[in-house]
């Protein structure tokens, strides 16, 4: 009876409350506000280290549970950084005058980006207008007309002489649609006389003298030579003037290309004199952007090119200019101000909230004409990592992985510092397909990635490079120690927080509740959760139950309640096992005293809530060599840590009964009315003090549920989920009615982890609920049976009224048991001979 008290623990054990007259103030309007990151210095240190290391691979690994403050605390300190740096330059994309599928990418100050695709605008449209101005001035048609009538001269000479020259031969040049024919010449009479002084013998006579008047001597002229002129001549004539027309037509050959030569240099002089023009209307607006934008050899060299472009295609600007509705293409001279950075605002930081492939990478747009897909250099679109280029790019680490292609794509980055814009379908597409290849960019950021350690060991184990592009660590924790400056940091975390979303100011004993609350997630009276997410729900939630009942700041009560509210809304399946268990479906005893049946607890563990809920265990014992079977191990609905638990009962029984003679013994073990799957070793102390019932045939009190498990020695080990265990079993000893002897037993090593419900505490405050704790075996079978445990003696043997002496007692007479049965049978199947009768020795004859 005095172990059952000695182990007892007082109410005030199970539940650390906080100390009000500590936190020194009576709301949070008079506390300051939090600034920075509370219970995380391993993380803060880490991260500080990785922000001022500036070589390649020193990117940061943010690990730790959602809530920590992970997430808010990067951006806070990759904005704090950020200002501290300059502003990195602007880049634009412009038109590769050389090869147009591949624009260039320029360089700028920050904030000079868009400033150059302004007056990139403004220059276009000014050269619109001065070089219309300067073409439609006199002098530039004087100076083409002199051009032309020079040429215009030098061809008439050229072409004056070359006929000369063919008469000289007695041939004629003549010009057809066809090209330069030469034409014989000869002296004759005209065609017209010839034909007149033809003889006619019809023509009548004159009536005054009837006789034929006498015809003039025709004049011989130069003419060209008739078809039938050139027949009637012999061969060899014939042959003089074809000679003759081909050494005329390889003259005319020559003079047509001296002609076109003098062609080519008008067109030359021309041109020449166009370009001077350009030039002189071309320079004075390009170099205000030389000026404006030195010294940029890049910038200047594309400059040139673009000053050529325009002198090749300045009619388009004429057209243009004087025709509005004519639609001419002068997209080539715009400006893509592809990265622009405003240079008062320090290095970007940039968080991508959806990391897909072109999201990071960028992309090359296309608009569709007519059926038919285009682009140009205009639609290049950036991506997070050139927006990033020169600060900072935060990225959720499991959203990264989702997508496709975007992790390799981060890490070809990281390694080559360079971007390149690739479509997916170009990398993927079993047919090439041409498309802009934009020049790539260098890159030079810092990239913090946030993710569980879950997901960062995976990268570990299964990604050889994320070793080496990231080398920082920030490991953030779940829990902090509970101190008196650690409790003021939460009050401090509380009011910033309502300041900040603008709610109810909380009372003293409200910013306590919650810094027990934070205890109770951390399961342990000398921690404080670090996820604050989950501290946040409360203080809303209680916020608004507050206000709905028209306070104006938050108690302590409101915030009990928003807490209940929360388990309320999610405890409806431990509601539906109540409700069986009260009407018998599950049968859990809660009173009288049974040998080989225990309450075990165990936590049902669902993905926004978790409770305890007991099992009945029951064992049976009996003679044979099987040793200790656990039925759902045997149906294989056990882990491999609670087989290993089972194990230990055997190695345990063996040390404490089989040093003398061989442990006999077979016993089944059950977890009753349990239809899932059972792990975790937090029940192996339980089973044991069942088996120890059952072999000693020793009532245990139903009225106490057990947790822990053991070692080989017999000392209980610590358990999960103590609270969870304890508040479970009293919701369901609440079912029936508190007794006044129900309660629970735990490991001596889990009394640090006790924040119970101000419920439960209340119950064993006013003594209708009970918890132990114990440090062996033997202190918890005493406290379960009533009955001493027993030391062993110097003789190696128990006491008999002991447990232990009940049980070595048992296993004893089932050894003798065993031994007289096995006797019994062998005499059956092979019945002992009897001893043969000595015959009567013969009595010796007497001598007479």
């Amino acid at each position: 009876m005095s172990l059952i008290k000695d182990r007892e623990l007082s109410f005030e054990k199970l539940r650390r409350s906080a100390d009000l007259g500590l936190l020194g103030f009576k709301t949070t309007k008079s506390v300051e506000k939090l600034e920075g990151l509370i219970g995380q210095e391993r993380a803060v240190h880490a991260v500080n280290f990785g922000l001022s290391v500036k070589s390649k691979g020193y990117n940061i690994f943010m690990v730790g549970e959602p809530g920590t403050g992970r997430t808010s605390y990067a951006m806070q300190e990759l904005q704090r950084m950020a200002k501290t740096m300059p502003a990195p330059d602007d880049w634009v994309y412009v038109y590769n005058f050389d090869d147009m599928g591949m624009p260039l990418a320029i360089n700028l100050p920050a904030g000079r980006g868009k400033e150059l695709a302004k007056d990139a605008a403004n220059a276009v449209e000014e050269l619109k207008a001065a070089l219309s101005k300067a073409f439609e001035n006199n002098e530039y048609e004087d100076n083409k007309a002199q051009l032309v009538k020079s040429f215009q001269e030098v061809v008439n000479k050229l072409m004056e002489d070359l006929r000369v020259w063919a008469e000289g031969k007695k041939f004629a040049i003549k010009r057809t649609p066809q090209g330069f024919v030469n034409l014989p010449m000869i002296m004759a009479k005209p065609l017209k006389e010839a034909e007149d002084s033809a003889p006619n013998a019809d023509k009548p006579a004159t009536p005054e003298s009837g006789e034929e008047e006498p015809q003039e001597e025709p004049k011989l002229v130069l003419r060209e030579m008739q078809q039938d002129e050139f027949e009637k001549l012999s061969q060899a004539e014939q042959d003089a003037l074809q000679k003759a027309s081909e050494e005329i037509s390889q003259k005319t050959l020559i003079t047509l290309r001296l002609i076109r030569e003098r062609e080519k240099d008008l067109k030359e002089r021309i041109k020449e004199l166009e370009s001077q023009i350009c030039r002189g209307v071309i320079e004075p607006i390009l170099s205000e952007l030389r000026a404006k934008y030195k010294p940029n050899k890049k910038f200047e060299d594309w400059l040139d090119d673009f000053s050529e472009d325009v002198i090749s295609n300045f009619n388009a600007f004429l057209e243009s200019a004087r025709d509005e509705n004519t639609e001419v293409d002068f997209s080539r001279y715009e400006v893509n101000a592809f990265v622009s950075n405003n240079p008062n605002d320090g290095a970007p930081v940039i968080k991508e909230t959806n990391p897909i492939y072109y999201n990071l990478v960028g992309k090359v747009e296309y608009e569709s004409k007519q059926g038919n897909w285009y682009t140009d250099f205009r639609r290049i679109t950036p991506g997070s990592m050139h927006r990033a280029n020169g600060g900072f790019l935060l990225l959720e680490a499991e959203e990264l992985l989702r997508q496709f292609m975007s992790w390799d794509a981060l890490k070809r980055v990281l390694r080559s510092r360079e971007l390149s814009i690739e479509n997916l379908g170009e990398q993927l597409g079993y047919v090439p397909v041409s498309s802009l290849r934009p020049e790539a960019i260098p890159i030079d950021m810092k990239v913090v990635i946030v993710g569980t350690p879950y997901l960062y060991y995976l990268l570990n184990i299964y990604d050889p490079e994320f070793q080496k592009i990231f080398k920082i660590k920030a490991d953030f924790d779940t829990e902090m120690k509970r101190t008196p400056e650690s409790e003021m940091q939460i009050a401090r975390f509380i009011a910033g927080y309502v300041g900040h979303e603008g709610k109810l100011n909380f009372s003293a004993g409200a910013v306590g509740e919650i810094i027990e609350y934070s205890s109770r997630l951390a399961e342990d009276q000398n921690k404080l959760c670090t996820q604050f997410n989950k501290i946040a729900d409360i203080l809303v939630e209680s916020t608004a139950l507050a206000k709905l009942s028209g306070k104006k700041q938050v108690g302590a009560s409101y915030v009990r309640s928003a807490i209940d509210e929360k388990i309320f809304r999610s405890s409806l399946l431990e509601e539906k096992i109540l409700e069986e268990y009260s009407e018998g479906i599950i049968r859990i005893d809660t009173t009288g005293a049974v040998i080989g049946q225990i309450n075990a607890l165990t936590v049902l563990q669902l993905v926004d809530y978790s409770f305890g809920s007991p099992t009945r265990i029951t064992a049976n014992v009996f003679m044979g060599q099987e040793g200790v079977v656990n039925i759902e191990r045997e149906v294989k609905m056990t882990g491999p840590i609670h087989n290993k638990g089972l194990m230990i009962l055997t190695s345990y029984l063996g040390r404490m009964y089989a040093q003398d003679f061989p442990l006999s013994v077979s016993a089944r073990i059950a977890f009753e009315q349990t239809y899932g799957g059972i792990e975790g070793d937090s029940a192996s102390s339980t089973e044991l003090y069942c088996l120890l019932s059952a072999l000693a045939e020793v009532p245990i009190k139903q009225s106490i549920a057990v947790t822990g498990s053991v070692d080989q020695f017999g000392f209980v080990q610590p358990i999960g989920g103590v609270n969870d265990k304890i508040e479970g079993f009293f919701r369901y000893c609440k079912v029936l009615g508190l007794t006044g002897e129900q309660g629970v037993m735990i490991p001596h090593q889990n009394e640090r982890h006790l924040m119970l419900s101000h419920e439960v505490t209340e119950a064993v405050k006013k003594g209708k609920f009970h918890i132990w704790s114990v440090r062996t075996i033997d202190e918890g079978i005493e406290i379960l049976t009533g009955v001493k445990a027993g030391t062993k003696s110097k003789s190696g043997q128990y006491p008999k009224d002991s447990i232990h002496g009940k049980v070595q007692a048992c296993l004893e007479s089932w050894i003798e048991r065993g031994c007289r049965h096995k006797k019994k049978i062998q005499d059956k199947i092979d019945p002992p001979k009897k001893p043969a009768k000595a015959k009567p020795k013969k009595k010796a004859a007497k001598k007479k």
